[in-house]
């Protein structure tokens, strides 16, 4: 996916920026950088072109990595733009990759007869399949939003991938399938769990997954999997740092407990999301983000928000 050139947003204009992220020089198949005109903006891209972007075992760990330290680390995001490199978004999980299966190969020693039992090799393979789900759950528990922005093929992982994003948007040219069915297999990561959350209990979200038949970009608009369909690629890179970019204008403490609001209260009642989002903003109400951002609603110029610090770790 190529990045369009953009002067101005609804915003204001946009600045380059040519820091290095510290995440740049740490990972084999992904890109991190800083957005080079969007000065808050962290772009993640999948990068393995020559594959589709289907993602190895290396690959995997890597996503769950970068999602546990981008936004976290003092870095200055306070948006993420997730994409993928070349002709597509992520056409799946490699299945080339024997990694992901080597529990599963049996053992060349006969003597070992724990390789032989059915259920301890289940259990055996369990922790990997919750490493895989705690890879993806990362961009849900990011800190900050992330928007991804797909063109291309975006296939059984890259719908599990997808599903953990705040929010979607695509071009005319995207096609989704939740092919795991073609495997034989059920889809484990992620998209059973998210994806009717997204769109709904409906009939077509079971269709799509018994079936493993593929949906358009105008089919995932209309179910609401994605917000925006763009017509070329070019435009789906403006549509996308749109709303990066004004993501990024509002106070970050302000975005960062939406998030965690949105998603609590996804899995809670309301009642219980009231609850917590009282607990979360007698706290956050105290910023002094609230005086600067009541003075940019009146036309203020110039108000910067401080940078959020870096989360605390052992």
């Amino acid at each position: 996916m190529k990045d369009a050139s953009l002067s101005k947003t609804s915003s204001g204009p946009v600045t380059k920026t040519q820091r290095q992220h510290p995440l740049a020089l740490k990972f084999t198949f992904l890109i991190v950088e800083y957005h080079d005109r969007l000065p808050h903006v962290t772009t993640v891209m999948l990068n393995r072109p020559k594959k589709r972007n289907a993602i190895n075992a290396q690959m995997w760990k890597e996503i769950g990595e970068a999602f546990r330290d981008v936004g976290s680390i003092g870095d200055g995001c306070r948006c993420v733009l997730l994409k993928g490199s070349g002709k597509g978004f992520c056409g799946g999980i490699d299945v080339t990759d024997q990694n992901f299966f080597a529990e599963l190969s049996p053992s060349e020693n006969n003597d070992d007869k724990s390789s032989q039992d059915a259920a301890r090799k289940s259990l055996a393979f369990r922790s990997q399949v919750l490493q895989m789900q705690d890879a993806f759950t990362a961009l849900e528990e990011c800190p900050v939003p992330v928007v991804v922005a797909i063109h291309g093929a975006c296939v059984g992982a890259g719908v599990d991938l997808a599903c953990c994003a705040d929010i979607r948007v695509c071009s005319k040219n995207a096609v989704f399938g939740v092919r795991e069915v073609h495997l034989g297999l059920a889809a484990d990561v992620g998209t059973l769990q998210r994806f009717p959350k997204i769109v709904g209990f409906s009939s077509r979200v079971k269709e799509l997954c018994f079936t493993g038949d593929d949906f358009d970009a105008e089919d995932a608009c209309k179910i609401g999997f994605v917000s925006r369909v763009s017509e070329t690629e070019e435009d789906l890179q403006k549509n996308a740092d749109e709303i990066c970019n004004k993501i990024t204008q509002h106070s970050p403490v302000a975005v960062s407990v939406t998030k965690i609001s949105l998603n609590y209260s996804r899995d809670h009642s309301v009642d219980e999301g009231l609850k917590h989002i009282a607990l979360q903003n007698s706290s956050a109400l105290m910023s002094e983000d609230v005086m600067k951002s009541f003075m940019m609603s009146s036309g203020a110029a110039d108000i910067e928000f401080d940078a959020m610090r870096a989360h605390s770790r052992l």
